[in-house]
């Protein structure tokens, strides 16, 4: 199995928007764990990609998202189910990977659609594929528990954010671990 490097990570967050939050289950945890990822994401030097669906009927992403996207980083609308079928987010991914950052890590809602048709398309378009389970929802539990099944089987390797940003720091005792620290406390 493989580790989340952040020389070779993008990190992915997928439609965390004001009329959807609130009918995934545990919306306040899954928005706290999108921006600790977004955090360690920036403070690492992990390049940071979010996806709207189809905004102007769901709303923008929820604001304390956008104010850590901040204006550094892009918040792409789609109106496909999949980040990989719309040409802006699919031109934005593959650029990242052409620098070297093959291995996308997800997060975000809902699983069992957009989370899940996503990572589909990366496995298939050959990145490494890691989605954050405490970091994905969906309406029901069960539809959630289904995606994560058949994304394991699909490839993607499951993961939670304590894991991933413990991975990208590889070490502790230097300043962005002192820094990131406080982030999973």
């Amino acid at each position: 199995m493989m580790r989340m490097h952040r020389d070779r990570s993008q990190l992915l967050v997928i439609d965390v928007q004001e009329r959807l939050l609130p009918a995934v289950q545990n919306p306040g945890g899954i928005v706290a764990v999108c921006r600790r990822m977004m955090q360690a994401a920036k403070r690492l030097g992990v390049p940071v990609t979010v996806s709207e669906q189809y905004p102007q009927g769901i709303g923008p992403t929820v604001e304390p998202l956008r104010q850590e996207a901040g204006g550094d980083v892009p918040v792409l609308p789609k109106a496909h189910f999949s980040c990989m079928r719309n040409e802006r987010l699919r031109d934005r991914l593959q650029a990242l990977r052409g620098q070297g950052h093959n291995q996308a890590v997800i997060v975000g809602i809902e699983a069992h659609i957009c989370v899940t048709q996503t990572a589909l398309d990366l496995i298939a378009a050959g990145y490494d594929t890691f989605v954050i389970a405490d970091g994905v929802a969906s309406r029901s539990p069960e539809s959630r528990g289904l995606a994560l099944h058949r994304l394991r089987k699909a490839g993607a390797i499951i993961a939670n954010s304590e894991m991933a940003i413990f991975e990208w720091l590889e070490k502790a005792g230097t300043p962005e671990f002192k820094d990131l620290l406080a982030l999973v406390k």
